[in-house]
């Protein structure tokens, strides 16, 4: 990513080259991208764990499903900001030029695609979460609880673990000077298609049943409250369906450039050798890695009680952690009678200690 020549044309003082040096592309950012992610790392890092801890503490006290999940979102950009940002963007193409050992620069690269698919994927049980919820409100009752949610999670976890392997096996876009080969097609299709245009059309497509089902009741209440007496007022789009909205809108818009450019670089022109993609792909992936960092400003715009959880953290308020425990129902009654009991029998007693009036003490004539 830093000091490589620019030779995009060969000329004759290039003649004692080797060929696959004659045309490598240079990171005209210069080092740009090393201020640009490791302030990225610096706020992002924190950022993040304060919204693991923010999370933790709303899933403890309500219990409800939707916080899990978010809290495996969080996680997982906590894991792709350690792996792709530091280890893979600062260590080993910064600091190191990535002259480490290919052992370790391919175990890297699998753990990087890991986290990657992680931070993506964490994202689908949400949605379909959210879509159970508003569409299936019964359903969702009965299938969505913590239990189920956490082995949801761990599925996700362990599928993204075990897609990582493969890409052990992926090139190196900067520095390969051969064509793509046969093996590079296959990953770089397996890469974007488990990186964006399946979770894409997820989101799209239960997004949308999201949006219709929402249309479909305020024209049916839109409807009622013109034949007959208005009830309650009409149904707007609930705060975490926006924030579901917003969450998965930031993420395609963010995620696209990589993903043309990839494409881009397979079948038209390398990144090794026109530093136009290069740049392209470094501004790219500069993009795409904002989205590890952005969720929790979309939380605290959206969501009263995660705002509220974060001024517990930051002030080192404790607040209640579990939601207070109600009464017991076969007792409630059995104290209920036996407070009013008590209130009786002492109003009794002050009444009977109580000198009467004179007026009252008189016998009626």
């Amino acid at each position: 990513m830093i000091d490589w020549p620019n030779l995009t044309a060969p000329g004759n003082e290039a003649l004692g080259r080797r060929p696959e040096e004659l045309q490598r592309s240079k990171c005209v950012l210069g080092f740009i991208p090393v201020i640009y992610y490791s302030i990225l790392l610096c706020v992002g890092v924190p950022v993040n764990i304060l919204t693991a801890v923010a999370l933790s503490r709303l899933a403890c006290r309500t219990k409800k499903a939707l916080y899990y999940y978010l809290l495996a979102v969080t996680g997982s950009d906590i894991l792709s900001q350690l792996f792709i940002i530091f280890v893979g963007f600062l260590l080993e193409t910064a600091v190191f030029h990535r002259d480490v050992p290919a052992l370790l620069l391919h175990s890297v690269s699998a753990a990087e695609f890991a986290a990657n698919h992680a931070s993506i994927w964490s994202t689908v049980p949400l949605t379909v979460d959210r879509y159970v919820a508003l569409c299936h409100p019964l359903l969702h009752r009965q299938i969505s609880y913590p239990a189920r949610a956490r082995k949801i999670i761990l599925m996700v976890l362990l599928l993204s673990l075990v897609s990582g392997v493969p890409f052990f096996w992926w090139s190196d876009m900067w520095r390969n000077s051969h064509p793509p080969t046969a093996l590079d097609t296959v990953l770089i299709w397996t890469h974007v298609t488990i990186i964006y245009f399946l979770p894409c059309s997820i989101f799209l497509v239960l997004n949308s049943l999201i949006i219709h089902t929402l249309r479909v009741r305020q024209r049916q209440q839109r409807f009622e409250d013109e034949c007959g007496p208005k009830s309650a007022p009409p149904r707007r789009l609930g705060k975490t369906t926006a924030m579901l909205l917003a969450i998965t809108s930031v993420f395609s818009v963010l995620w696209a450039p990589r993903t043309v450019v990839v494409i881009y670089h397979l079948y038209v022109s390398s990144v090794h050798r026109d530093w136009r993609v290069h740049l392209a792909y470094d501004l790219s992936n500069m993009l795409a890695m904002l989205n590890t960092a952005v969720n929790f400003f979309l939380y605290c715009f959206v969501s009263k009680p995660f705002r509220g959880a974060v001024r517990d953290v930051v002030l080192l308020r404790g607040g209640p952690l579990y939601p207070r425990r109600a009464l017991p129902p076969q007792h409630a009654p059995t104290n209920a009678s036996i407070s009013s009991l008590y209130s009786v029998n002492n109003k009794r007693s002050q009444r009977d200690s109580t000198p009467l009036s004179p007026c009252r003490a008189q016998k009626p004539s």
